[in-house]
């Protein structure tokens, strides 16, 4: 086992696109909508979670290779009655891509929501009937050579 060897691969910006969905139940979405979570901003916690989990990948998965992030974004709105969005966007001047960094941001983004709305979602059994990550999936990838 090894990581891959990139040296001969150009330096060169690389992007990658990331978006999931965490479905929840409609009172739940209500009380995010009206800043009424118990724990906090679930948005605003969300954020920093994914752009620290960006900078962290290469620690939590054995293989992946560090890079040198030169932006991350998140971005989290709701959707219909019962959904939240994630998309995270991740830039590097790499050797390889950083959709690795975008896929670990959007899954912990939307962790760290469920973690700060979870006492919402229970039903009277206390378990998550409604609750569940969805949709983690790449968007887009790009490679910008000078």
């Amino acid at each position: 086992m090894s990581m891959v060897d990139v040296s001969d691969k150009p330096e060169i910006l690389r992007e990658a696109t990331v978006t999931g969905t965490l479905k929840l139940k409609n009172e739940t979405v209500q009380l995010i909508k009206e800043g009424k979570v118990a724990k906090g901003d679930p948005f605003y916690t969300a954020k920093v979670a994914g752009i620290l989990a960006a900078k962290k990948t290469s620690t939590l998965i054995p293989l992946c290779h560090t890079l040198p992030l030169t932006r991350v974004e998140i971005d989290l709105k709701i959707e219909g009655k019962t959904r939240v969005r994630v998309t995270a966007k991740v830039k590097a001047k790499a050797l390889t891509g950083v959709e690795m960094e975008a896929l670990v941001a959007t899954a912990m983004s939307l962790l760290t929501v469920w973690d700060m709305v979870k006492q919402y979602e229970k039903d009277a059994k206390g378990q998550y009937p409604s609750t569940a990550i969805e949709n983690i999936h790449v968007v887009k990838k790009v490679k910008k050579t000078s």
